[in-house]
């Protein structure tokens, strides 16, 4: 399965990014349905409270007549004491152009575009380094 994607969203990201999807959907069989959506989830099955690791990502794609557009890429991390449980850290909403971050709350603009510039790019070297272990679900 390989997507076609509408890259002139709100904020781009690496060509990298692109080829990363697909190449996590390439074995998987086109689902006999037509499907709309697209849910990949990488984790980093050592990451834990205690020990650290690599933040779990969720991105979701959903499609727009022939092509496939990114709603949100999100990055969670365990928070709190003394139960963390996984909490979204930084959040990229492509539908209202925002990025939110744990600590800063929501961003805009330039913020956002360094922001975002930094996690997606962080995101595909932990990606390239083997440290994700990824599902892919249908909707």
């Amino acid at each position: 399965m390989k997507l076609n994607f509408n890259k002139k969203q709100c904020f781009t990201v690496p060509e990298a990014f692109y080829r990363m999807i697909n190449k996590e959907l390439e074995p998987i069989k086109t689902p006999s349905k037509e499907i709309n959506t697209i849910i990949l989830n990488f984790r980093d099955p050592n990451y834990s409270p205690k020990n650290g690791g690599f933040h779990p990502v969720e991105a979701r794609l959903e499609r727009r007549n022939r092509e496939w557009q990114i709603v949100y890429i999100t990055d969670f991390s365990y928070q709190g004491l003394p139960y963390p449980e996984l909490v979204v850290d930084i959040d990229v909403c492509f539908i209202s152009k925002e990025v939110f971050s744990l600590f800063c709350g929501w961003l805009q603009n330039k913020s956002a575009k360094e922001l975002l510039d930094q996690f997606v790019g962080n995101f595909i070297e932990y990606y390239s380094m083997g440290s994700y272990q990824v599902s892919v679900s249908f909707d």
